[in-house]
């Protein structure tokens, strides 16, 4: 291979990447009737830890991670984001303290938090972890944490 090719191929290597996040991803389709929501805890409620926090879902169905289906996700449980650290909507959703990950197509959790005031939203993902199209995100709820 002559020197303009590889260095060709090397740039284009190392370019892909950032013009796939500056464009973002293709995103699974969704229901416009898509919901999920808590089951527990209810918003304004004072809990102690660990909270027990239930997923509720509609007009789509629970796959595991990696699980390519129609109509289908799982479960990401936002933790106090607010418009300053939402993670963007067309990338593979990030882990961290704010963004738990149920890959496992998991419905329930008990989850150690803070004493304090806390804000929980549910974001559905695909089987890459990509929110879908139109994004299925519950309401924002705020709990206590004794």
């Amino acid at each position: 291979m002559n020197a303009g090719k590889l260095l060709t191929l090397t740039l284009l290597t190392l370019l892909l990447p950032t013009l796939a996040a500056a464009q973002g991803m293709e995103r699974s389709n969704a229901p416009e009737d898509a919901r999920v929501y808590f089951i527990t805890p209810h918003d304004g409620e004072t809990v102690t830890s660990p909270v027990t926090v239930r997923f509720g879902l509609e007009g789509m169905g629970v796959a595991p991670a990696g699980i390519d289906k129609d109509m289908t996700g799982h479960h990401h449980l936002l933790i106090d984001v607010d418009e300053s650290n939402m993670p963007a909507l067309d990338m593979p959703l990030p882990t961290s303290d704010h963004v738990v990950h149920f890959g496992g197509g998991q419905t329930e959790v008990s989850i150690e938090l803070e004493p304090g005031q806390h804000s929980l939203q549910l974001l559905l993902g695909d089987h890459r972890h990509v929110p879908h199209e139109p994004a299925v995100l519950s309401e924002k709820i705020t709990i206590t944490v004794e």
